[in-house]
């Protein structure tokens, strides 16, 4: 694949027409072939608008999607629905006051995979994509903080680190399948790993009763086995990671130094997309540990405010992270998804694709 130096992470915005055709869909108003539809047509409109811009890698937009990461509850049986919150967060930002968010959704029974994660959503963009593209598959670590309920759960999974390799099994399968399948770029998104790098969530991990730095080691172990199960020439595989990304609003903060030496040090990956846009993710010394050859994808520019940054000063940011990671093992990206939820972050499509299309101009610059 071509030098990847302007890059995305993966979501936009949904349009109208899919909101509203998924609430049909849900009502039993139209059919699951119309809602394919009409999110064929979307997506070809999200592609060409890509081409636009000059992006170096295409994406669906995760349009399929109810969220990045529910593709793995909605593809296996083991899910139930619960009386009371398995986990909440208390989310923060521009999108309002502070606000607890957690989910019902716990695992109450073994885990049986009843269809693929992925599979439509990469055959129509191998078939439709007018470059490379990549798919996104979330880590194993999203899942047993988020569906670990006690006395329900432990039942099945004594552990979660039960649940966790349980999970991993099925992730590395399927990320297999897409490198077999010829996809050309595989993301793992792993907003979890803010947790071992925010004090207040490695104190509620403690508080869960778990030590954070094992379930740390345990989150790269998981990783790197999924990574290892993409190892094709021709595949480039890369990690994602984030602090929260929600209608505009994030749930950790620090920055990467309490992980960098074991995740930058050692995970098999090809890129690292990092977030960087505030000083919620602290400073570029931590890169001091990515391993080489490790391109380093720096998340500067934000999905999270409408307000287009400085070309100057996301060159400046790009010039000041060379101290610790050479130029040509840079690239520029959002720091994260657009709509890493199907609500979406608070901007319109309009000032999404100036986004995009600041990403681009200035990584030409850059690279040029």
């Amino acid at each position: 694949m071509a030098e990847l130096k302007a890059d995305q992470v993966g979501s936009f915005l949904r349009p109208p027409g899919v909101k509203e055709a998924r609430a049909s869909f849900k009502e039993g108003r139209i059919d699951q072939q119309q809602l394919t539809d009409v999110e064929d047509t979307a997506i070809l409109d999200a592609l060409e608008r890509q081409r636009q811009t000059g992006i170096d890698v295409y994406s669906d937009g995760e349009f399929r999607r109810t969220g990045f990461q529910w593709d793995f509850p909605e593809s296996v049986e083991g899910y139930v629905r619960t009386d009371r919150p398995v986990v909440s967060r208390m989310w923060q930002g521009p999108g309002g006051p502070p606000r607890e968010q957690g989910t019902s959704l716990a695992v109450g029974g073994k885990l049986r995979q009843v269809r693929r994660l992925t599979e439509q959503q990469a055959a129509f963009l191998r078939t439709h994509a007018p470059g490379p593209y990549k798919m996104t598959v979330p880590s194993p670590n999203q899942f047993p903080t988020l569906g670990f309920q006690p006395g329900l759960t432990d039942r099945f999974y004594p552990t979660r680190s039960d649940l966790l390799r349980e999970i991993t099994a099925i992730i590395k399968a399927e990320i297999a399948a897409l490198a077999d399948e010829g996809v050309p770029y595989i993301q793992i998104d792993a907003p979890r790993y803010s947790y071992y790098v925010d004090p207040r969530w490695r104190q509620h991990l403690r508080e869960l009763g778990e030590d954070p730095d094992a379930l740390f080691e345990e989150a790269v172990a998981a990783d790197a086995a999924c990574i290892e199960a993409a190892s094709r020439a021709g595949v480039t595989t890369a990690l994602h990671v984030c602090r929260g990304n929600n209608e505009s609003k994030w749930y950790a903060e620090g920055g990467y130094e309490p992980i960098a030496e074991r995740l930058f040090g050692s995970l098999p990956v090809d890129r690292l997309l990092l977030e960087y846009d505030t000083e919620r993710a602290g400073t570029f010394e931590p890169l001091r540990f990515v391993r080489p050859p490790t391109t380093v994808v720096l998340g500067l520019v934000s999905t999270k405010e409408p307000a287009l940054e400085s070309k100057d000063e996301l060159r400046r940011r790009i010039d000041e992270a060379a101290k610790y990671v050479p130029m040509e093992r840079l690239a520029l990206s959002p720091q994260c998804g657009f709509a890493s939820t199907a609500a979406g972050n608070l901007l319109t499509e309009d000032e999404q694709w100036r986004k995009l299309e600041l990403v681009v101009e200035t990584a030409r610059e850059a690279w040029s």
